[in-house]
């Protein structure tokens, strides 16, 4: 008997998971038409509650989220936009849970992901209620790092009891670098907040990945942060590799010479017209040229995506863009030495 394919593999593409619209059902129809490794949807212009750290209200656990005009605010009990998020999820769940029944995906194990806002990001970006970020209070980002965990656990066992699927999970952390560079901004000049040393975040995220058990993508459209990724391995990384420095190619060298998947950010997020998945696949192969790496790790070790989330483009070239990355895909998995 033959054995599945790993949730997680190379020579497919996906997205990182926002889409334009407002649409829950119309957004999976082409993520799921598009990709092999389709995702659950994010929505953010549906408003507060459907962005990426509103979404965090309905995953949090005994962690409440209140959202005002200065953005969102940990609360001591449950508020409008925590009902909001949850029915925001639910809506985005219950519509790929009727597309996959609808197409026969249902208890297959075909992989599936889902995205939520990494811990550090959500620290960085949410108030306590005493008024300052998350991030200055060191026991307080703890909670944050523990009730991600737990959230995360509880909506895979959702998402696997819905789909019958083989779920992957993407922690967000676009912040990460300003995290440990202690660069994320205070609210007020006095209220400092201090750098959390890389180790830390390194450990913090492990034991993330560690309660959730499931394969597990970090995802950060920042410059990459070497100093973290060499420390936190046995994980994927999502990343922009359209322009990599010299730094940046001996650190994908690292990566996938120890055997870890890069999610290759490289199909633009707002157009670009005269792109096809020929091009898309032979500056991937260029790139392991450059690196020094046989060319079979592209079909073992790399998925294509765009560099970022696809909210702000136009629908029509969010459905371009998935396909590019899923066509880019099928190339580097059939036979990447031709490119």
């Amino acid at each position: 008997m033959s054995q599945p394919e790993p949730a997680l593999r190379g020579g497919v593409g996906t997205g990182i998971g926002s889409m334009p619209g407002t649409d829950p059902r119309e957004a999976a129809a082409v993520i799921n038409g598009e990709l092999d490794l389709a995702h659950l949807v994010e929505l953010p212009n549906r408003g507060a509650g459907a962005d990426m750290i509103g979404r965090m209200a309905a995953v949090l656990v005994d962690l409440p989220m209140d959202a005002g005009t200065w953005g969102y605010r940990l609360a001591a009990r449950g508020s409008a936009i925590s009902r909001r998020s949850r029915d925001f999820l639910r809506a985005d769940l219950d519509a790929v849970e009727e597309l996959w029944d609808t197409a026969g995906f249902r208890g297959t194990r075909r992989p599936f992901k889902i995205q939520v806002c990494g811990p550090f990001t959500v620290s960085a970006s949410v108030e306590l209620r005493a008024g300052h970020k998350v991030l200055r209070d060191r026991g307080a980002w703890h909670d944050v790092v523990a009730s991600t965990a737990e959230g995360l656990r509880e909506l895979v066992g959702d998402v696997t009891r819905r789909l019958g699927a083989d779920v992957v999970v993407q922690l967000d952390e676009p912040m990460i670098g300003q995290v440990i560079d202690g660069a994320v901004r205070p609210l007020t000049r006095f209220d400092t907040i201090p750098a959390v040393p890389v180790a830390d975040v390194a450990e913090s995220l492990r034991g993330v990945v560690e309660q959730i058990g499931r394969p597990t993508i970090v995802h950060s459209c920042a410059a990459p942060r070497w100093d973290l990724i060499d420390r936190l391995r046995g994980v994927a990384w999502s990343l922009d590799v359209t322009s990599p420095t010299t730094a940046d190619l001996d650190g994908i060298g690292s990566l996938i010479d120890r055997g870890d998947v890069l999610v290759a950010g490289v199909v633009p997020t707002l157009g670009d017209r005269d792109l096809r998945a020929e091009i898309v696949a032979t500056r991937l192969a260029a790139l392991t040229d450059r690196i020094g790496l046989d060319r079979k790790v592209l079909s073992q070790n790399v998925i294509v995506s765009p560099t970022c989330g696809l909210s702000g483009a136009t629908p029509a070239w969010a459905r371009t863009a998935l396909g590019l990355c899923a066509a880019a895909g099928e190339l580097l998995a059939a036979d990447p030495t031709a490119l």
